[in-house]
């Protein structure tokens, strides 16, 4: 997969690995069908593992050849040593967990650094689907209240006070809508928050 080819299918996928170098080693912990594996291996030559649960998703992963571990990520990363990996990424997935403080504290354990990215609750149609008396729906959010497989809603500054707490600088913060960045009032006009940390 080319780079052209992953803009068009993910966008923010697509902003998110300018900060991923050549040759890396990567995890990504909710790999989904594999489409940033893909680009990363094809494209950057990294040498790149994903951790998927869903049976579909994982069929997908070997489908497009990305090396995929069938696991519960509730489960934490035990298998992997520290600073095993260059960068760790944990892409639209973090808020399905119940446990998310030891999940990030585990993800900063085994990567030099990590890239994170979640639904912005703090969105201006999500406010104003609140202010309605409604659940918000949206593109980044597309699942009613009884269906969504989101357990925990956040925002960018929550995010934020969480990366600190667990020992995390957060190297850059980025509010994408559509795949590109939002740079006026971006918790109020970004769709998606994207972080870059690492260990204090």
């Amino acid at each position: 997969m080319n780079f052209s080819e992953l803009s068009e299918l993910r966008p923010d996928l697509a902003f998110i690995a300018h900060w991923i170098k050549p040759k890396a080693r990567i995890l990504d912990v909710g790999c989904g069908d594999g489409v940033m594996l893909d680009y990363l291996q094809s494209d950057k030559q990294c040498a790149a593992y994903g951790i998927e649960i869903a049976d579909d998703k994982v069929l997908a992963c070997t489908q497009r050849r990305v090396n995929v571990i069938q696991q519960d990520m509730e489960n934490g990363l035990s298998m992997f040593r520290d600073n095993g990996f260059d960068t760790v990424l944990c892409l639209s997935s973090l808020q399905m967990m119940k446990h998310v403080e030891p999940l990030l504290r585990d993800i900063a354990r085994v990567g030099q650094e990590a890239i994170v990215s979640f639904p912005n609750f703090g969105y201006w149609p999500h406010r104003t689907a609140l202010l309605c008396g409604k659940m918000p729906v949206s593109k980044s959010l597309p699942y009613e209240w009884y269906d969504t497989p989101n357990l925990r809603c956040a925002t960018i500054y929550d995010f934020a006070d969480l990366a600190t707490e667990v020992g995390l600088e957060v190297l850059e913060c980025v509010a994408l809508h559509e795949g590109r960045p939002v740079t006026f009032l971006p918790n109020l006009r970004g769709s998606l928050a994207v972080f870059r940390l690492r260990k204090k």
